[in-house]
């Protein structure tokens, strides 16, 4: 699974910028901001083995991917719950469940949701509509 993102040059410096995560950052290069995103991504994650790879396309337009979607997948619930100022237990109670620990597997990256599942999770972390799409290394 890839998530997208854009890199475009502001005031002399460029920015890279995955929208669905939060996630900025800067370079006095566009190679010094995807470097950037991508160690990002790594940092907040802070996992053993976690990696990112950084797919460029064209247009000022990039893909991210990891080694670990588990994690990624964790990394994005996290980031949209926090975004939205919603606890584990209001997560837990969108989804209709009594504890907020089988959701919080999700969060944690212990469990990897199906494409379904990860669906009814991120509209129940949301305020506003998030898609994600699947695609084809």
């Amino acid at each position: 699974m890839r998530f997208q993102g854009t890199v475009y040059k502001d005031s002399g410096v460029w920015l890279a910028e995955v929208p669905l995560f939060d996630a900025m950052t800067e370079g006095r290069t566009k190679n010094d901001a995807l470097d950037m995103i991508r160690d990002w991504f790594e940092t907040t994650v802070h996992a053993d083995g976690f990696k990112v790879d950084v797919h460029s396309g064209r247009h000022g337009e990039f893909e991210v991917s990891a080694n670990d979607l588990r994690r990624m997948i964790g990394l994005l619930l996290r980031r949209c719950r926090q975004r939205s100022g919603l606890s584990l237990n209001d997560v837990a109670a969108r989804l209709g469940a009594k504890s907020r620990n089988a959701y919080a597997r999700y969060e944690r990256g212990d469990s990897l949701p199906t494409i379904e599942k990860l669906d009814a999770l991120l509209k129940a972390v949301n305020d506003r509509e998030v898609v994600v799409s699947k695609s084809v290394a």
